[in-house]
């Protein structure tokens, strides 16, 4: 299948790129390299392009035969999001909404979506269900889900077949461990934890230490690259048959802030300096998902649920490329 993969120079979307390749797709990365970095992307057709972009969007689309789009492509700082609200919603939404109508005009109907398990906002009860309610906290929340209700809509009014798949914490590096996590400036705490062993900043930071936990730091859900990969996969392949997929995409086991910490000093082999700060508004407690709709509909699973596992990966890919990619 010809699959276009928007955001395919980004961390997730390079892995993704990877898997489809060697799955036998012929993927076409779109990217405008705001974040993305060529470096990351293989042997694949690559086009410098932005989803603001409709008329290069629609001639990509029936130029190349596109038979499906798949859309990670976004910005995705929750800080930032709520200091500059607007670029959030026109990148994430505006956007968005810009490929959906170059798709409907090309006639491209199938379609996968990074959302994101920030459309629950706080939830009451963990682990999340599909099925809890809808209540992002912050721009970057609402941004998602308002691509995941226009999908709705266009997938009822018989225009699109869709997945919105709702990440938990994606980590690791895939492919082989040739794919790694290279954000300028890095805000995940897997990463940011393997700076500070690599003595490329000064500390690593708890913010919170009394959280009605065992530990007292806060609880999230990690999930390695190739097994998000893998559930996108597995979703495309049953677009045709079911029209309308929602999916939480997670471990289902949550593991604290000073376990990621603790993991990182284990593979590492270093020590660094730990600094433990005030909470910071808005973080839950615990945050964990329940992937089980996932596992039953997709007949998906975690092939790599260890923590350890995951950081490793990590790891070995960050000593291999100390300065991240090189473009």
């Amino acid at each position: 299948m010809r699959i276009l993969v928007c955001g395919g120079a980004g961390y997730i979307g390079s892995n993704m790129t990877a898997l489809l390749a060697a799955e036998g797709h012929e993927p076409l990365v779109y990217d405008n390299l705001s974040k993305g970095h060529r470096g990351a992307v293989g042997d694949v057709e690559f086009i410098v392009g932005d989803l603001a972009d409709y008329d290069l969007l629609l001639k990509t689309l029936r130029g190349r035969r596109i038979e499906a789009v798949m859309h990670f492509a976004a910005w995705i700082e929750v800080g930032e999001s709520v200091q500059e609200p607007l670029k959030y919603y026109r990148n994430n939404t505006s956007n968005t909404q810009n490929l959906l109508s170059a798709m409907e005009a090309a006639g491209v109907g199938r379609f996968v979506f990074s959302s994101t398990a920030a459309v629950y906002g706080m939830p009451e009860t963990t682990p999340i269900t599909e099925e809890m309610p809808k209540a992002p906290i912050n721009p970057y929340g609402e941004s998602k889900w308002a691509v995941e209700r226009m999908c709705h809509y266009q997938s009822e009014a018989g225009r699109l077949h869709y997945a919105a798949l709702r990440y938990f914490n994606a980590c690791g590096a895939g492919n082989n461990g040739l794919c790694g996590e290279d954000h300028r400036p890095e805000s995940h705490l897997i990463p940011l934890t393997i700076q500070a062993a690599m003595g490329k900043r000064p500390d690593i930071r708890i913010y919170g230490t009394d959280y009605d936990t065992p530990d007292g730091t806060c609880i999230r859900d990690y999930i390695h690259v190739d097994d998000l990969c893998r559930a996108h996969l597995l979703a495309l392949g049953k677009l045709d048959e079911q029209p309308e997929q929602v999916y939480n995409l997670g471990n289902g086991q949550g593991y604290s802030v000073r376990e990621v910490i603790e993991t990182v000093r284990r593979v590492s082999g270093k020590d660094f300096t730990v600094v433990e700060a005030d909470r910071r508004p808005g973080d839950p407690a615990v945050l964990t998902s329940d992937a089980n709709k996932a596992r039953r509909e997709l007949g998906w699973t975690c092939q790599k649920p260890e923590l350890e596992t995951m950081v490793a990966t990590a790891w070995q890919w960050h000593s291999e490329h100390p300065n991240g990619y090189s473009d």
